[in-house]
């Protein structure tokens, strides 16, 4: 995979508060795309440069989407237009943030994480921030990739579902439930691996707790991206903010259910993966075991072998055995019944 070049947080060491410092992969673009709609429908805002931004009308909700946020200028006119505090902009640029929620009085900041499960590369995510103000919704996404709300956005321009017909935050409920449905999908995909290595584990099949580790790894990441979602759903589910209506209580309780369902899950998957750890370990154990007993058999049938031909090795003068005519043969038979007597000696115990 590709390493792009990363501002990292040291680079912000000293600098004061509200300072638009991009914290993240810096290879993206930033653009805007603009939707503005209401109870008849939707339609795509052209939007040339950031010296072009529209602002809320009584014409509709607008909702502003905002790919890639590494262009300080860009994000700083965004708050300007819409007087966005500076700790948010801060923020927005700082992609390493925990999921939470922040009432600025006119404005709701929510940061999120996006993750998508990409076979042989394990959790992709990136940071999507949303800003919820009076007839507005701004979402910021990491990155330069396909936009995340392809779904909404159709559901906008086709008139289908209540979002046409609701308020802005409908519009951010929608996204929200939008991040939280794809945990599902991630949620399966990380399911199927554990099956296969639950099938592997049982077939004894060898290089299998690098793959274990790997996945245990990945829930750690699953786990810290989506338990603090759980904070800021409960703020919007009691109503701390005026910028929300009551009847969307049930809605983000729905979704607050959700997260609850998907860390639960997440806690099962390890301790499936805790499992087939143990379990692996032990078959590895056994089969060491099994190889150690096949070994000590072996050894034990050779030893009063080796006992007969260093007795007889031995080079003292009188010894009648070596005259006798019938020495040798006597002493391969004596062998022979030793052997065969030790051999059905250890199948009668099982140990062959």
């Amino acid at each position: 995979m590709k390493k792009h070049s990363k501002h990292r947080r040291s680079s912000k060491a000293g600098l004061p508060p509200g300072s638009l410092v991009h914290i993240g992969d810096e290879s993206a673009v930033t653009r805007i795309h603009g939707i503005r709609y209401n109870e008849r429908g939707g339609q795509r805002l052209p939007i040339p440069d950031a010296d072009h931004l529209p602002v809320p009308g009584e014409e509709g909700i607008l909702w502003l989407q905002v790919q890639g946020v590494n262009d300080a200028r860009i994000i700083e006119k965004l708050g300007h237009r819409f007087r966005l505090h500076p700790l948010l902009l801060e923020d927005v640029m700082s992609t390493d943030q925990r999921p939470k929620i922040e009432d600025y009085g006119d404005h709701l900041f929510i940061v999120m994480r996006s993750l998508e499960w990409v076979r042989g590369s394990g959790v992709i995510q990136k940071q999507i921030a949303l800003v919820l103000g009076k007839g507005y919704v701004i979402s910021f996404e990491e990155g330069d990739s396909e936009l995340s709300f392809t779904s909404v956005v159709g559901r906008i321009l086709d008139h289908r579902g209540r979002v046409c017909e609701q308020e802005a935050d409908y519009l951010a409920y929608s996204l929200i439930d939008s991040v939280v449905d794809h945990y599902f999908a991630v949620l399966e995909s990380v399911s199927d691996e554990i099956e296969a290595l639950e099938e592997e584990v049982l077939t004894g099949k060898e290089g299998l707790l690098s793959r274990i580790h790997y996945l245990k790894r990945e829930l750690i990441v699953l786990r810290k991206s989506i338990w603090p979602l759980r904070e800021a759903l409960v703020f919007m589910e009691r109503q701390h903010s005026t910028l929300i209506s009551s009847e969307l209580t049930l809605f983000f309780r729905d979704i607050y259910d959700h997260t609850i369902h998907i860390v639960d899950t997440i806690e099962s998957f390890r301790d499936m993966l805790s499992g087939l750890l143990d379990v692996h370990l032990s078959s590895i154990s056994t089969r060491l075991n099994q190889v150690m007993k096949v070994l000590t058999v072996i050894t034990t049938i050779f030893m009063p072998l080796t006992l007969l031909t260093g007795l007889y090795g031995m080079n003292f003068h009188y010894m009648p055995e070596l005259q006798s005519p019938w020495g040798y043969p006597a002493v391969l038979c004596a062998m022979a019944l030793i052997t065969g007597g030790m051999v059905w000696f250890f199948k009668r115990i099982g140990w062959l």
